[in-house]
């Protein structure tokens, strides 16, 4: 190449409504030498000009930007790149555990004589509290109310914690309980598409890019901005201002053509796009879709196809600025700045024209959207697409034919005089952001719910219905089209603006159903419109899972069985005995379209969002404390310091050899972060369970792991005791159990960990392909710390979790191919040297000598999964948080 390419030499300007603008340039980086940038797929153009806003001389150099285009097309996707984002959206699940590791940080720092306050964010971050309300209450007007008040009772102490945060920290600002998810309220009124601000050099113009704690981020793909969901540990490093680290991304071009055929769904859609996709392997890659077909999905088909980019394995589902873009914006009161943002998104070859050129894809993929067809996916999970036509069948090859029988006639459910059959759904929920922030799919559920009443169907009485959409804004539309009426008759009333059922906050089920599935073996379900089905995700009693369209699953409450075929089996009789079948209260397609025109309007969404930060009086009543660090309360349960900072110095912490370790668990292929930390409720007989009844805390008290995640005590108790686990040392028990060895004794986890921490035995992990799939969970890192746990060896690693070990200081190692637990023939029994993890470097290879009970030896090579020289860093320094921490000790010239 020519020449570097510099950021100073990229800068241009425009005017546009007289108004003067400057922006780095795409085009002319392209002509000062840095490759053929313009004709880089639309994802990797934003990371580019991230990078060239952000060039210092340190994290991103003028050899950076000259080397990005030439390595994209060599595929060096061991090159590290540098990110930056706009901003950090947080729910309340991962968020408050962040915010009280800022609060426990910004106390070593105090206490080694520092300036607490250093530690703040230094990008905007807002937190939208969705992930701690749970469906109580179902099927009556005031449930909505009465789940409400549970809520703000069970975590008076978190949400008084959030009140001091909000005034401790600068650039945090709160969405209160009752609003919505945090990825709906993303989409729908926090997102501006482009971002400006001033600068040295005049009014910066620049695209909006996003990280999140939550790994259902890549929502805000659907209208064109650059994010993706990053655990707690790594989403508080870009908060306080670090760059995040990354190999350079695989794209994968999706080109998509023709248009969904007339009763498809774009749940449809998504879900044969994670079956294909999968297939594909884009695991940690972009997926960015063009294409002819784009012009047929509206912004909210494609907030669906987004969402689930983590179960398709990619980083991003990535869809461009176009038209429907500008359109949704305007819809939901944003539109003020569409032609600004048309005209920059064109400037930087970022806007789309189905027929225009299109970006030079390494990777190419077509869907032709004709092809979708209805569909559902389990019962495990989100992948396992199931044609809706062959679902039944399906479901009895795939749980039924495995279940152990029942008496004659079915269960009995006392008080009742109706039985429960394999099959019987338990729970149907009309729930998530993925599926409730598309208007045509909730307003199908809500006409074939009307169309249903009308026919005198109903839902069957063993079936527990809820509906809690991603905001009010869906309230609004359902209530003013008089369709929510029709599902408050089928049992579908509001219960919550919040995760829920989604994310296992499903609460409990009725006490008579709930013996007759604990005294019997039945195989219960659970169908919802969420985005997850792992085994113990929605429910404990649930043993298949299903995710469908929001109209599917009304269609499953009224069948009442997966047993049922919706081509062959009625849904239920007219008062007249006629058969109904889901063909005959399916919706007219003219009518929903009519319908989604009216249910977008500027001043819904302005009304419902104008007092978004405010609260409601429960909240305002909260007290807030004033005060730059936290006082925390030696008594509770809820809100414990985090123990992670206690030992912070300047020095770095030693790092012991790996040597003589035993294995804690050695787990097979897809094991999710559900697997190894838990969210939903916390049951009496878990151990976590047990620890608070021995504190006094009565079994209604208990709330979820979700809620308790400042306390590590619980957590702690809570890791690797998901009750579907597969611990291969267990002799075949499921749940948090492992073999103590040498003596072979059966315990839980965090017993077995405890008696080796005593003796000074180093852990490890042994795991199979997929490890830690899934949700964002910090504490599924943080938990495997606390336990002791070294390193995670395992065939491959889902990219969130991989960065959250690290984060914590737990190094991921991986096998070579061909080699894994099976063809090594771990039991257990062996003990492990790992060499070299004192002389570590990025991706470097390191031998291991598994030391074998007779007395035999076998070295394996194993990869570092420490990809980049800053992760390295941060493993060194014990995690993320730790270098930052150790960092402002440093610059205030603070010794030990």
């Amino acid at each position: 190449m020519a020449a570097a390419a510099d950021s100073l030499s990229a800068l241009r300007h425009f005017t546009f409504n007289d108004e003067s603008y400057t922006y780095y340039s795409l085009q002319a980086a392209q002509e000062n030498g840095a490759g053929e940038i313009m004709s880089l797929p639309r994802s990797l153009k934003v990371l580019y000009e991230n990078m060239l806003r952000h060039e210092d001389g340190l994290s991103v150099t003028a050899d950076h930007l000259k080397d990005f285009y030439s390595a994209v097309r060599e595929r060096r996707f061991d090159k590290e790149v540098f990110f930056r984002p706009t901003r950090l959206l947080m729910n309340d699940s991962a968020g408050i555990p962040l915010m009280a590791d800022l609060a426990a940080l910004r106390a070593a720092v105090a206490d080694k004589g520092g300036d607490p306050q250093k530690i703040n964010p230094l990008i905007q971050a807002d937190m939208v509290v969705d992930h701690s309300v749970m469906v109580d209450v179902s099927g009556q007007a005031q449930a909505l109310t009465k789940n409400l008040d549970l809520e703000f009772e069970r975590n008076a102490e978190r949400y008084q914690f959030l009140r001091w945060a909000q005034q401790a920290f600068t650039n945090f600002r709160v969405v209160p309980p009752g609003i919505g998810i945090c990825h709906q309220v993303n989409v729908e009124f926090l997102a501006r598409v482009i971002w400006t601000q001033t600068s040295s050099h005049g009014t910066l113009i620049f695209p909006e890019t996003l990280l999140g704690t939550d790994s259902h981020t890549p929502m805000i793909n659907s209208l064109g901005i650059l994010g993706w969901g990053v655990g707690g540990i790594e989403g508080g490093a870009a908060m306080l201002g670090q760059p995040i680290t990354m190999a350079l991304p695989r794209v994968v071009g999706c080109r998509l053509t023709g248009s969904l055929p007339v009763g498809v769904t774009a749940t449809d859609l998504v879900l044969t796009l994670t079956q294909r996709l999968r297939e594909y392997k884009v695991v940690a890659a972009f997926v960015e879709y063009f294409g002819p077909g784009l012009a047929s999905l509206s912004a909210s088909d494609r907030a669906t196809v987004a969402n689930m980019a983590p179960e398709y394995g990619a980083t991003m589902g990535f869809f461009p600025v176009d038209e429907l873009t500008l359109q949704y914006l305007a819809q939901t009161n944003r539109g003020e700045a569409n032609a600004l943002i048309e005209h920059y998104a064109r400037e930087q070859g970022l806007w789309h024209e189905p027929e225009g050129p299109q970006p030079v894809y390494d990777e190419l993929i077509e869907i032709d959207l004709s092809e979708i067809r209805p569909s559902i996916a389990g019962p495990r999970r989100p992948q396992d697409r199931v044609l809706l036509k062959e679902s039944a069948t399906r479901f009895e090859q795939d749980v039924y034919q495995s279940a152990p029988p029942l008496q004659e006639g079915g269960v009995p459910v006392r008080g009742h005089d109706w039985t429960l059959d394999h099959g019987d759904i338990v729970i149907a929920s009309i729930t998530s952001c993925t599926n409730t922030s598309n208007p045509a799919n909730m307003l199908t559920a809500g006409l074939l719910a009307r169309n249903a009443v009308k026919k005198g169907l109903s839902t069957k009485p063993w079936v527990k219905s809820s509906l809690a959409p991603g905001s009010r804004v869906v309230a609004d539309y359902l209530s003013d089209t008089g369709l929510q009426t029709s599902l408050d008759q089928l049992g579908f009333n509001l219960v919550a603006f919040g995760c829920a059922t989604c994310m296992g906050n499903s609460g409990p089920l009725a006490p008579e159903i709930t013996e007759a599935i604990e005294n019997s073996s039945v195989a219960s379900v659970a169908v919802l419109s969420g985005n997850r089905n792992f085994e113990g995700r929605i429910h404990p009693l649930a043993r298949a899972n299903y995710i469908c369209s929001p109209p599917l699953v009304v269609a499953y409450a009224l069948a009442g069985s997966m047993r049922v075929d919706f081509e062959k089996h009625p849904l239920g009789h007219t008062a007249d005995g006629e058969p109904v079948y889901l063909a005959d209260i399916w919706p007219d397609p003219e009518e929903v379209a009519q319908l989604v025109n009216t249910a977008l309007k500027p001043d819904r969404f302005l009304e419902r969002y104008a007092t978004a930060f405010d609260g409601e009086e429960r909240w305002q009543a909260l007290p807030k404390p004033r005060s730059k660090t936290f006082q925390w309360d030696p008594e509770s349960l809820y809100m414990k310091e985090p123990p992670f900072f206690q030992e912070l110095s300047t020095d770095l912490p030693a790092r012991s050899p790996l040597e003589g370790a035993r294995a804690l668990l050695i787990l097979g292929d897809s094991i999710t972060t559900d697997h190894i930390s838990p969210v939903g409720a916390i049951t009496a007989s878990s151990a976590a369970g047990r620890y608070l009844q021995s504190l006094g805390v009565a079994e209604k008290d208990f709330n979820s792991f979700a809620a308790r995640r400042v306390n590590h005590n619980v957590m702690l108790r809570g890791t690797f005791a998901n009750i579907r686990i597969r611990n291969e040392m267990a002799d075949g028990r499921e749940g948090g159990w492992t073999r103590y060895m040498p003596n072979g004794e059966l315990l839980p986890i965090h017993e077995a960990a405890a008696r080796y921490r005593e003796e000074g035995v180093p852990l490890i992990v042994i795991a199979g392909k997929d490890y830690g799939a899934g949700s964002s969970r910090d504490w599924a890192a943080k938990g495997t710390h606390l336990l002791g746990i070294r390193a995670v060896v395992a065939e491959g690693f889902e990219r969130i979790h991989r960065s959250n070990l690290i984060g914590m200081g737990v190094l991921p190692l991986e096998f070579q191919p061909g080699v894994n637990r099976q063809t090594l023939q771990l039991d257990g029994t062996e003990t492990f040297d790992i060499q070299g993890v004192q002389t570590l470097e990025p991706r470097c290879m390191l031998t291991c000598v598994i030391k074998r009970a007779d007395g035999t030896r076998q070295e394996v090579e194993l990869r570092c999964r420490l990809d980049t020289p800053l992760e390295l860093a941060y493993y060194e320094n014990g995690g993320i948080l730790h270098y930052i921490g150790r960092q402002i000790l440093r610059q205030a010239d603070i010794r030990n």
